[in-house]
């Protein structure tokens, strides 16, 4: 690997952890308000937008540092 190709894994690395830790911390906070059932449904459609928007942000991140392998 060149030092661009090691580069390159390690941002996608960072993009990916970071992704994984976002979804947690979503996972957590909900979990810790404990909804009521009446209020689930809101509950469900807010972290469904808060998921869509990591995503997002990690495919734009992405997106922005290619792999080598999708280059070739």
């Amino acid at each position: 690997m060149s030092v661009s190709e090691t580069d390159r894994a390690v941002q996608r690395q960072a993009i990916t952890e970071h992704f994984l830790t976002a979804l947690e911390q979503v996972v957590w906070r909900y979990r810790a308000m404990e909804p009521p059932a009446q209020d689930a449904d809101l509950y469900a459609e807010v972290v469904t937008a808060e998921v869509a928007h990591q995503l997002a942000v990690a495919r734009s991140a992405l997106r922005r540092r290619p792999s080598i392998a999708a280059e070739r």
